[in-house]
């Protein structure tokens, strides 16, 4: 099976592949990445075949297995760079948000992950991955809750640190719970299961503000 799905000998090759140096180089891996993602969004990760990222890009499979030996290193390499826009979307919406009261941040996060779901439509298929790259994936997990966290004690009234903390984990699963009702285009009422979700999440960090 593994070689109806990436070239023979290829699958296990593993490691990480060459780093382009010019334009040209630079502007084939944009396009294979970019293929690469609405592939992994229209068919889901395990489905995905190298050869239909190559032929989306319009490469020659012998050109994708050169910057990216392995659909692993493809995905790794996208989904790196999903977390670091995930990071600066939280960067930007903490400058944006300081001091406006938790519910009203708790609405612009939601919104803000709206947006970003919309521009990287991998997302959603990529963190639920079987990362075999575990301690990257923890720091990157524990950036996220500290990214939150630092959001809520800047509001106001600010929450403490250690409230703060618990509820930065509970807010990045509601959030990952939104994610995939977004990714489910057939759900009729997901809509109205989002509103559910944030209307718990407001009135949650309401009580948690006067408390």
């Amino acid at each position: 099976m593994a070689a109806a799905t990436d070239a023979p000998g290829r699958a296990a090759a593993g490691g990480v592949g060459k780093a382009p140096q010019r334009r040209r180089g630079k502007e084939r891996v944009a396009n294979l990445l970019a293929a690469a993602v609405e592939v992994f969004a229209e068919k889901g990760f395990d489905a995905a075949t190298m050869t239909e990222i190559a032929a989306k890009a319009g490469a020659s499979i012998g050109s994708l297995y050169q910057f990216f030996p392995t659909k692993d290193v493809l995905a790794a390499a996208l989904h790196q760079a999903n977390g670091e826009a995930l990071s600066q979307m939280l960067e930007d919406l903490a400058q944006e948000t300081a001091g406006l009261s938790p519910v009203l941040v708790a609405d612009r996060l939601f919104a803000s992950l709206s947006r970003f779901l919309s521009s990287h439509p991998a997302f959603v298929v990529l963190i639920d991955r079987r990362d075999p790259d575990h301690a990257a994936k923890e720091l990157r997990r524990r950036k996220l809750r500290q990214q939150v966290a630092d959001l809520l004690q800047r509001t106001t009234p600010p929450l403490a640190p250690g409230r703060a903390e618990a509820m930065a984990v509970i807010i990045l699963h509601v959030m990952k719970a939104a994610m995939t009702i977004t990714s489910e285009n057939d759900l009729v009422n997901g809509p109205a299961a989002l509103d559910e979700m944030r209307a718990m999440l407001r009135g949650h960090l309401d009580q948690a503000a006067k408390g």
